[in-house]
């Protein structure tokens, strides 16, 4: 297994798996070999499970290197085609709008970090819990368990959360009210693919009326391989081949159950290659006076130092190379974002490949990275769909990461989604007759 970098390296990188948490969690085990009784309790009811898997930082061209037999079979087999994410082209913001069905202009992870001048106390982090950040927009995990349907989840960003519940600012934070998934661990990347593979096969074991009726997995070592070395290095193959095992003993599992499953296998965006023969160093572009910078990699956004907003239009608000800036209320309409009141005055968007950076750097690197126009080739994120709902040997046409809950909760026998910023239309062509 890859291992992924300390949070402050991942952070320096604006890596997007979850920073390292400590291991508590409910312990894992390995379980027994499956007994004929198990078998029979899985074969209970002929409905099928719905599994949402993330692949983190896979890109579809990535099932092009001849290492991916299981997920290249599942996409043969089954429904695929290139899927953009939503902007910007993070990962934390991609993961709440694949569950929600909003742009994160609408449900508020507008990034992987951002403020909030209602929590003034501690800014969003990829390790916040608090369900302030997260309560805009329902999950549909939640919209599940309240149709009565179980569900549980071997890590989703936000899976975590008591969601519509509110925490309590002195220690020890209780919080009061919300709902989590019948199941679910705290995440912790240590805990190697096939162990988190084992884990959701062991839900399913259960006899049908505790058994779960969707579940989420989610592996981060293809991401973090793409940005330590790079989308294009071997390593970052060697990735992609082992958590293409790691989806093929999830099959097998299944089989072994007896347990029919649609699986949606997503990816929250894709990976480019970076260098630092291709930064912008911001420090030269606005006098650290004039801005404080809330964000930076392959896009940053600034607060102006009260009374010093003249100063930052003139030094932001005009043709720089390699980057293009605009007041928030200015960002072009097509990203669908700029409008909430997380997103900092300021926002200056990186050409593909580029990196804004505090100072320039000090020494070389290369490495990859994502946050991009979300209509770039290379961020565009893995998509299959495979399992009695779905035709067979189908592509779909190009379509957005918020149309994959509509499709979710078809699958469910949820009903349509009020106000969301996607539909199921992409896949109605594509669903078994």
């Amino acid at each position: 297994m890859i291992r992924c970098l300390t949070l402050a390296a991942a952070l320096a990188l604006g890596a997007c798996a979850y920073p390292y948490t400590p291991p508590a969690l409910t312990p894992v085990t390995q379980p027994a070999p499956a007994a004929n009784a198990a078998v029979a309790a899985a074969a209970e009811t002929g409905a099928p499970v719905t599994i949402l898997i993330s692949i983190d930082g896979f890109r579809p061209d990535y099932l092009d290197r001849g290492v991916t037999p299981n997920l290249s079979r599942l996409a043969n087999e089954g429904v695929t085609g290139p899927m953009r994410p939503s902007f910007p082209s993070k990962t934390f913001p991609n993961h709440w709008s694949i569950v929600t069905g909003l742009t994160p202009d609408h449900h508020g992870i507008v990034a992987n970090n951002f403020e909030d001048a209602g929590h003034p106390e501690e800014p969003f982090t990829m390790a916040s819990d608090d369900p302030f950040w997260w309560n805009a927009a329902e999950p549909i995990w939640v919209t599940a368990e309240k149709a009565g349907i179980p569900t549980a989840t071997m890590f989703w960003p936000g899976a975590n959360v008591a969601w519509g519940g509110t925490r309590a600012k002195a220690w020890p934070n209780d919080v009061t009210g919300g709902t989590r998934p019948h199941d679910w661990q705290q995440f912790n990347q240590v805990i190697p693919g096939a162990q988190r593979v084992r884990s959701v096969i062991d839900w399913l074991r259960r006899p049908a009326a505790t058994r779960p009726r969707f579940v989420t997995l989610y592996f981060d070592t293809v991401d973090t391989a793409g940005h330590t070395f790079g989308p294009g290095d071997p390593r970052t193959t060697q990735a992609v081949a082992d958590v293409d095992a790691q989806i093929g003993e999830l099959v097998t599992g299944l089989a072994g159950l007896r347990q029919q499953a649609n699986l949606v296998i997503v990816a929250d965006h894709g990976m480019a290659a970076t260098s630092s023969d291709r930064t912008i160093a911001l420090d030269k572009v606005v006098a650290p006076a004039d801005a404080r910078i809330v964000e930076a990699g392959p896009y940053a956004s600034f607060v102006a130092t009260p009374g010093r907003e003249a100063a930052v239009d003139a030094a932001l608000l005009k043709p720089h190379a390699h980057m293009e800036c605009w007041r928030k209320d200015n960002i072009p309409a097509h990203f669908a974002y700029g409008r909430n009141p997380r997103i900092p005055p300021y926002f200056c968007l990186a050409a593909d490949g580029w990196t804004t950076v505090k100072t320039a750097p000090a020494k070389p690197w290369t490495g990859g990275n994502h946050g991009y126009d979300n209509r770039l080739p290379d961020m565009r994120a893995l998509f299959i769909a495979s399992g009695p709902a779905f035709a067979k040997g189908k592509r779909v046409a190009a379509f957005d990461n918020v149309d994959v809950a509509p499709l979710l909760r078809d699958l469910l026998g949820l009903p349509v989604g009020a106000g969301l910023d996607g539909d199921d239309r992409p896949f109605r062509g594509v669903m078994a007759r």
